[in-house]
Formats: C-alpha cells, sequence, structure tokens
C-alpha cells in the first residue's frame, strides 16, 4: 500500500467511523454507485460542508480497496444483500486522493502538485516494479502504461475535496487553470479510469469553463435527487439513532422535538428533510443540544459579502432571523469566486455552503442552530445599522415582558415602527408578527418560540415554552386594529394556558408563572397598546 494507491488512511478511518455507537448503515450507496456508473463512471457529489462526504469516501476506499479484506465490515451492512456485493468487495486497485492535504511548509502550487503526482508515480512504480515503468513520464503516461502492459487493468479513484486548492491563499488564478488541466490530464477520455468519484462543496461545471470536467455528472443538494438520502441523516434515520442514545445514555436530556428543531431543515428536490449528521451525532455523544457548526474560510466570507451589500439584502435578512421565507432565484454556481455582487448571488451561495436552505422559490434558515450562527452576526456587527440596533432592544423586551413594563414594551415596538423598514408597514399582522420576532430575539437563548401552535381551543400566535421546569410560561396575541384587552380575553376563552399543564393525571412540566400577553395596533393612528397579565392555572 501507498500515500495514494489502495492508502490505509481510509480503511482504518471508516472501520473507527462503523464502531461508533451512532453509525448509520449508508452502505447501499455504494450498490447506487455501481449500478449509474454503468451510464457514465464520472460521478461528482457537492455538498456543505459535515455532511458526510468524507465518510462515504472512506467508506468506497474500504469497499473496493484490493489490499485489505472488509468482509469484517461489510457482510454485516445493507450492501451485502445485493448481488454485486461479492462481485465487486475488494477487488479493485483505488486511488485516494484527499486534495485538501497540503505539504508542510507549502507556499506554491506547483509544491503542492508535485506531492500528489510523484507520489502517485512513486506508488504506481512501486507496486507494478515487474513492468520497468518510466519515472520521467507524466503519471497518467505511466497509468496508460500499465494499462497496456497488464491487459487492461483499471483504476478507481476517489478524490475528497477537489476544491479544496481554489481556497487556499498562495493558488492564483493561472494557478487553478493549470489544476484543472491536470485533472483532464489525469482522467479525461482515460481507459484506465473505471471509476472517477469526486466530492466538493462548490460546483464543477462553472471552474471548468471549457471542456476540461465535462465528463462530471454533478449531484448536488438542490437539483438532483438521486443520492441525496446518503449525505445527511433523514428522518427515518434519526428516529431510530434516538432510541438508540435513549438505550445509551443513563440520563439522557435531548428530545426528539429539540433534535428537530435544531439540526433539521435542508431540503432535497424530493422535498425530504435533511439534518446535519456531525451536529446530530456530536449531540447524541455529549448529551447536549449545542452549536456544533464550524465556521472557517468561505463561511466568514459570506457575511462579509452580506455586509457589503446592506442595501440589497438587509431587509431580508430581517425577515430571515424572524423564521420568514425570502423568494429568490438560485445561481448553483455563484459561489464560485467571492465576487458575490447582487441579492441573488449572495443567497445561491449561502444555499452551497449550507448556511440557508432552498424549497419552493425561497431561501430560508434551516435550524435553530444555523440561525444562532445569524443571530450572532446580528447582534455583534454594527454594520446591519437599524437591524442591529433593534435585536439589542429585545434583551430588554423580555425582561419588560416578564416584569410586566408595558411602558418598555410599547417604547422598543414604537422604535422598531418608527425605524425605515419598508417590509414592516404593519398593514397586516403577519408583518407585525415578523417585528414581534425580532424585539424577541433573544429570548430564544432561554425559551422555545413556536409561531401559530396549537393550544386550548385554537391556534395562538406566539407561545414561549421556557428551557427550564422552573422558568416563566408566555402567550402573546397579536391584534391589528383591536385592544390589548381583547387579546387577553382571547387568550383565556380559548384556554391557550392549557398547553403548559401538561396531561390529566401527569405532573406539571412547568411550575413557572403564566403570563398572558396582548399586543394591540392601530393602523389609523399607528400606535401600539400592551397588556401583560398573569394567568391563575
Amino acid at each position: 500500500m501507498g500515500m495514494f494507491l489502495n492508502s490505509k488512511s481510509p480503511i482504518i478511518n471508516y472501520r473507527k467511523m462503523t464502531e461508533n455507537p451512532y453509525f448509520v448503515d449508508k452502505s447501499d450507496f455504494i450498490y447506487e454507485l455501481i449500478r449509474n456508473s454503468y451510464a457514465n463512471q464520472y460521478i461528482c457529489i457537492t455538498r456543505p460542508r459535515r455532511f458526510g462526504k468524507t465518510v462515504m469516501a472512506n467508506m468506497l476506499a474500504t469497499f473496493f480497496n484490493k489490499d485489505t479484506d472488509s468482509s469484517d465490515v461489510f457482510d454485516s451492512l445493507k450492501i451485502s444483500q445485493y448481488d454485486e456485493y461479492s462481485k465487486y468487495l475488494n477487488k479493485h486497485e483505488v486511488i485516494y486522493i484527499d486534495f485538501s492535504e497540503v505539504p508542510d511548509g507549502c507556499s506554491t502550487y506547483r509544491e503542492y502538485i508535485t506531492r500528489i503526482a510523484t507520489g502517485l508515480k512513486s506508488d504506481l512504480i512501486q507496486r507494478y516494479s515487474e513492468l520497468e515503468l518510466d519515472n520521467n513520464k507524466a503519471v497518467w503516461d505511466v497509468l496508460s502504461e500499465i494499462l497496456d502492459k497488464t491487459n487492461g487493468q483499471q483504476f478507481i479513484f476517489i478524490m475528497d475535496e477537489w476544491d479544496a486548492v481554489f481556497h487556499m491563499s498562495f493558488i492564483t488564478d493561472k494557478d487553478k487553470d493549470e489544476y484543472l488541466l491536470f485533472l483532464k490530464s489525469l482522467l479525461k477520455s482515460k481507459a484506465y479510469v473505471e471509476l472517477a468519484y469526486m466530492t466538493g462543496i462548490l460546483p464543477i461545471a462553472k471552474y471548468s469553463s471549457g471542456s476540461e470536467l465535462n465528463m462530471f455528472a454533478e449531484f448536488q443538494m438542490t437539483t438532483m435527487e438521486l443520492f441525496s438520502e446518503y449525505f445527511g441523516f433523514t428522518d427515518d434515520e434519526v428516529d431510530s439513532l434516538y432510541n438508540r442514545y435513549l438505550n445509551l445514555q443513563k440520563n439522557p436530556k435531548i428530545t426528539r422535538e429539540g433534535l428537530r428543531e435544531w439540526y433539521d431543515g435542508y431540503r432535497i428536490i424530493s422535498g425530504k428533510h435533511l439534518y446535519n449528521p456531525r451536529s446530530v451525532v456530536f449531540a447524541f455523544q455529549y448529551n447536549q443540544l449545542s452549536d456544533y457548526w464550524t465556521s472557517s474560510g468561505p463561511y466568514d466570507e459570506i457575511f462579509y459579502y452580506i455586509k457589503n451589500n446592506i442595501g440589497d439584502v438587509r431587509d431580508d435578512f430581517a425577515l430571515m432571523v424572524t423564521g420568514e421565507r425570502i423568494e429568490t432565484r438560485i445561481q448553483q454556481y455563484a459561489a464560485v469566486s467571492m465576487e458575490l455582487n447582487t441579492r441573488s448571488e449572495i443567497y445561491s451561495a449561502m444555499v452551497v455552503y449550507g448556511l440557508l436552505t432552498y424549497e419552493d422559490g425561497a431561501v430560508f434558515i434551516p435550524n435553530k442552530e444555523l440561525m444562532r450562527k445569524f443571530e450572532e452576526v446580528l447582534l455583534k456587527k454594527e454594520s446591519f445599522g437599524y437591524i442591529h440596533n433593534l435585536a439589542k432592544e429585545s434583551m430588554k423586551m423580555l425582561n419588560a415582558t416578564l416584569a410586566g413594563d408595558t411602558e418598555t414594551m410599547t417604547e422598543i415596538l414604537e422604535y422598531a415602527h418608527d425605524t425605515e423598514v419598508p417590509i414592516l408597514s404593519y398593514n397586516y399582522e403577519t408583518e407585525l408578527a415578523a417585528i414581534i420576532n425580532l424585539v424577541y430575539l433573544s429570548a430564544r437563548d432561554k425559551y422555545r418560540i413556536e409561531r401559530e401552535d396549537k393550544a386550548g381551543r385554537g391556534f395562538v400566535d406566539f407561545i414561549f415554552y421556557p428551557k427550564k421546569k422552573n422558568g416563566d410560561c408566555i402567550i402573546l396575541e397579536l391584534k391589528i386594529d383591536k385592544t390589548p384587552d381583547e387579546a387577553i380575553e382571547q387568550i383565556k376563552e380559548k384556554k391557550y394556558a392549557l398547553k403548559f399543564k401538561g396531561k390529566l393525571g401527569e405532573e406539571r412540566e412547568y411550575t413557572g408563572r403564566v403570563i398572558a400577553v396582548g399586543i394591540g395596533y392601530s393602523k389609523e393612528t399607528k400606535e401600539h397598546q400592551c397588556k401583560v397579565k398573569e394567568l391563575i392555572c
């Protein structure tokens, strides 16, 4: 085994993954890949980070690698049920390249690519020493020579993070062109390529504006259904993992609904939901719902472009952090360069990077984990102007509500209304609801806030579930051209507070106060009125 040819590294990594108590068997992906490679042996999967691309690449290398016996791993997995299992298991020469790996002290593209080219050529010459291969030839010529001298020896190429080079600080535009030419020379129309499987974050089509990599079939999250369910956890898989978690944890603290709130929300073209697998597994292992998203590189740059295009996106941004969806057209290749100059380009890039999700012509923040990243930017970046200031006021709004300080509550709502916010004209209750979401932004640290939730004899506008059992519960009802007293009466009459009492005969889930909040707004006078009343339950 060598550095690239039949490498041990992916095998060690995948074996370790299968030993994780929260391992999910996605091995039937191997069958789907084999079956579809008959039509085209060049396949590229693009997904955001933390969606299992490397795990799947390691799985493929472990399955195909002829220098190992991995039957002990796969005999108990789904792939073993297919007729193709014994035909393909450990029968192939595998070239595995992780393009994110950089030589120590590397400062030029030439140093970077030389490590790959010379390392692979060295592996091949050592492996096929009896063929007396020419070390002075290019690596693709060496591979062709092996094909000719061995009566047709082919190779499976597994290439992870193919686009990593484009984010390296020392790479120039000329280097990018040379890199594309390297991949073309290595792979395109080569008889020695049995399968070329490539993964990355960004789509290849825009990089390869000519014909360099047009042999690849690209499978993106938002446009291609095939293979989608293998990258990310489905609802059924999370259900199964959750039952496993309940059996393994002595003191489980995570609820199934909590997992959905924190990590669900990504969409694939079929309409299915996907969870971020890394975050779900970490939550189970650490027995805590938290933010396991790691931000680096392109993610930070995306927020940079939001800031510098504030005129185009700031109102959309305000709505998205309140949970609303924004209609837009997605351009799959907008994220290729960081020259994002339009609203559509910015949101397209954010979908590609996994910061937003896309469904039915609209983008939105998929879950609480990502919402916290947006809130963090909103609360810390003064460049967001009135949105930043309004979000800061949200810290005062919750305290005023719990204290029954309706004067402060009214002042904050008046401030929100007096800012120049074209989207919040207050002509409809939905617009007023959006601003309520924003002025209670900080409350999400202490509450799970649901909108239009079923409670009592109807649906309440907003209901605040405290994260602590003894926390105060809040029921909030909005009224346009009606008084806050009418809103409070509706809360009472429809018995919304029953939501906090729990089932008959069971101990109450929440022991704190239940506070009714009525907010009225007059379209004629442009004034708000607030009322807070503690309910007896």
